[in-house]
């Protein structure tokens, strides 16, 4: 269940990536209030914290991953 909530974690954070390459808009920081908003750095920090945590998903064998579901 954890792996899955990192991974719409960093879905999330790609598409507001995806948003700040193709229209220079920052969805994050305008929900907040700005990028150096204190929220907007908590989510940006969750999000990095989340993309961490998918680089083990590199490393795990297959069996592992389905049976963690």
């Amino acid at each position: 269940m954890f792996d899955k909530i990192c991974l719409i974690l960093v879905i999330i954070g790609s598409l507001n990536w995806g948003l700040v390459g193709l229209f220079e808009f920052d969805l994050v920081a305008w929900i907040f209030g700005g990028a150096t908003n204190i929220f907007s750095r908590i989510i940006y920090t969750v999000i990095a914290l989340a993309g961490i945590w998918c680089i083990s998903l590199l490393f795990r064998n297959r069996g592992a991953i389905d049976s963690a579901d």
